[in-house]
């Protein structure tokens, strides 16, 4: 990362509608290197989990139907950080320089001496509509398209925003309109009362490239009242134009398993890219819920020239190994001596990311499989590389065959917070998926913190609420392997679903699954 610059700098950029897929290649090379990030709320779910870790990550935007963080202490952030000389990310949903007050926030930095730098997304009117199969312009059809914003739009005499209706219904093309549920019907009755033709087809599209898209469509004349009998949400793009009809003959996104539910993620927020983005490609909604964060242990340079053999625990132990042995001038090839085993394939990739192929790689994502592969391996001298507080399993089973064992501890797990909304969303979600006891402990240890007044207050003290640590009956709970399950039975819960490869793909197949085999 190159150093940050005296002063600063402040870079605007766009995160796109909401696909994690549609962010730029710049905007995820800027995440990764920012000291600090500023993020909207209609950001992607995964748009965060690249920053650095001792980011600072400030929420600036609306939490739904509370309050919104004023946008002059938006700017009063963005200046002082960048005055302390941080690389400061300024991200926003779609572009910031369509209705995303990206554009104000440019002067502001301006005024203040504040290098900048403006890097487009893809927005919303272009992406939701086309998700949902409506191109904004079409040969024949429409060939010029206007972006409107609808917010606070309100009677047709009233002013808003400067608009000019009768432009606006005379203006031969698509008419593509922001923020405008709460509006709609004012302004469908506007652009008809300027005489735009109320047979004009029109369309809505709710959550568009988001996990629940749905689109419906009309007239200019009942959109508004299809809107409402549908309960359309923000957020939402609005359609009016010929190009609108095509949402049926082009629609494209087919229905996915996970369509409709909510899945909530509670592994580290490093760590949960991969889950997440294969939970929103089949349609799930995702709660973040990042209730652990991993810290790597101090300790010496590491020389592994003594064993004969080094045990792996998982990616994090990977990662870990090679900071001690780059810590000492080593590489990979300071494990060429020693045969390599790893507990799981995601461990046993992460060994191939840097260089090296695992000599033995336990089926079972548990120290019980690897423990049993290794049955017929002869070790003199093995080291264990985990987390602190691991189980002893795996060196307990060695030295039973005769093998001095050392275990080193290289990282551990710690709790983070989450914020009353976040862990809301999390215990009513449709499923909750648990990657590790310590996303089990921390998590009910979150919940019986936040829920202590209300607990307090309950007449009778139990019932299945309180058996349930405050996670909803409706709620699934979904368990990686036995270890994370026993954890949970030990604290009163009982998995619904447990996957049967003990990985972050076992977990997948196994929730998809489940999911298949019940109706909404």
């Amino acid at each position: 990362m190159e150093p940050a610059e005296p002063c600063g700098r402040v870079y605007l950029v766009g995160a796109g509608p909401g696909d994690p897929g549609l962010l730029t290649a710049r905007a995820l090379e800027l995440i990764a290197a920012a000291d600090v990030i500023l993020y909207d709320r209609l950001i992607p779910g995964a748009a965060l989990d690249g920053a650095r870790a001792g980011a600072e990550l400030l929420f600036v935007g609306k939490e739904g139907g509370g309050e919104s963080v004023p946008q002059e202490l938006t700017e009063t952030l963005m200046v002082a950080r960048a005055q302390r000389g941080a690389r400061v990310v300024r991200l926003k949903g779609g572009d910031p320089f369509v209705f995303g007050r990206g554009g104000e926030e440019a002067l502001a930095l301006r005024a203040a001496g504040i290098p900048y730098e403006v890097v487009p997304g893809v927005t919303a009117g272009l992406a939701a509509t086309a998700y949902a199969g409506i191109p904004v312009t079409q040969r024949g059809i429409s060939s010029a398209v206007a972006l409107v914003t609808g917010h606070a739009a309100g009677a047709p005499d009233a002013a808003h925003e400067g608009l000019d209706w009768a432009a606006l219904a005379a203006f031969p093309g698509t008419l593509v309109l922001y923020m405008a549920v709460r509006s709609l019907p004012d302004i469908a009755e506007a652009l008809i009362a300027a005489g735009r033709a109320t047979s004009e087809p029109a369309a809505i599209v709710e959550g568009g490239t988001l996990p629940g898209q749905r689109a419906v469509s009309g007239t200019l004349g009942t959109i508004a009242q299809i809107a409402r009998r549908e309960s359309i949400r923000a957020p939402a793009i609005t359609v009016v134009g010929p190009v609108a009809a095509l949402t049926d003959e082009l629609s494209w996104l087919e229905p996915r398993v996970l369509d409709g539910r909510t899945v909530a993620v509670t592994r580290a927020r490093a760590q949960a890219s991969a889950l997440t983005l294969a939970l929103e490609g089949h349609g799930a909604r995702v709660v973040q819920a990042p209730i652990i964060s991993v810290r790597a242990l101090p300790g010496p340079p590491l020389d592994p020239s003594p064993y004969d053999l080094v045990c792996l625990s998982s990616p994090n132990a990977v990662s870990a190994l090679f900071e001690r042995l780059a810590a000492g001038g080593r590489d990979a090839r300071a494990l060429a001596g020693a045969r390599v085993a790893a507990i799981g394939p995601g461990t046993a990739a992460a060994l191939a990311e840097r260089g090296i192929t695992a000599d033995v790689v336990s089926e079972r994502f548990v120290a019980e499989g690897l423990a049993e592969a290794l049955a017929e391996m002869p070790a003199g001298r093995a080291l264990i590389a985990q987390a602190s507080r691991a189980r002893p399993v795996l060196a307990e089973a060695l030295r039973a065959r005769g093998t001095e064992v050392d275990v080193l501890a290289l990282y551990e797990t710690l709790a983070e917070p989450l914020s009353a909304s976040a862990l809301e969303a999390a215990r009513t979600a449709d499923y909750i998926t648990f990657t590790s006891s310590s996303t089990v402990r921390f998590f009910l240890e979150a919940m019986h913190s936040a829920s202590a007044a209300e607990q307090r207050g309950d007449g009778d003290g139990g019932g299945a609420g309180a058996a349930r640590h405050g996670i909803s009956q409706d709620t699934r709970i979904v368990s990686i392997g036995p270890v994370t399950s026993e954890t949970l039975r030990e604290n009163g819960l009982e998995p619904q679903v447990e996957a049967e490869r003990h990985d972050i793909g076992g977990l997948i197949d196994s929730l998809l699954s489940d999911a298949a085999g019940r109706e909404r």
